[in-house]
């Protein structure tokens, strides 16, 4: 059984790095990859983020160049499903460079204070560096103007959160 589990974990690594090796290719950075059903009945979904918005079309010329290296690996034959999409408004955010693209748009933020896991709900409204610059009613832990920063580093989930107003 252990045996099993190790070559799976292999294939999927194999399968994550050619999804990072094709996004990159075309301009993008994997975010997550996603795997569901077993031999002969995969799904394999791939997520991608950029610095700019992602289209269709972005997303399908990701799927073909991971198509192509897919091809070369013989245990995966035909039989699966892959999806290529953009992370969603349903997914965190993982990366400090994923960010920039959301300044203006509200967050729900959970982060560290030293020992302590904060919560708050604010636009983002700069970053400096990996400092990145909330406009909000809350107090902790600086506070100018309204204002909080979190350091990337000290957070464990950001959301953007989607408005119709």
């Amino acid at each position: 059984m252990r045996a099993i589990f190790v070559c799976m974990n292999l294939f999927e690594e194999n399968i994550k790095e050619i999804a990072k090796i094709a996004a990159e290719k075309c301009g993008f950075f994997l975010i997550d990859t996603v795997f569901r059903g077993k031999k002969g009945n995969r799904i394999i979904e791939v997520y991608i983020d950029s610095e700019a918005n992602i289209s269709a079309d972005d997303c399908e010329k990701v799927s073909l160049n991971i198509d192509l290296l897919l091809g070369n690996i013989p245990d995966i034959g035909s039989n699966y499903r892959l999806d290529v999409s953009s992370p969603g408004v349903d997914r965190s955010l993982k990366f400090l460079k994923q960010y920039p693209k959301h300044i203006n748009r509200k967050f729900d933020v959970t982060y560290m204070f030293g020992d302590e896991t904060k919560k708050i709900s604010g636009k983002l409204i700069r970053i400096n560096g990996e400092d990145l610059i909330f406009s909000n009613n809350s107090i902790p832990p600086y506070k100018a103007g309204g204002e909080t920063i979190i350091n990337f580093n000290n957070i464990i989930n950001a959301k953007v959160i989607v408005s119709f107003s």
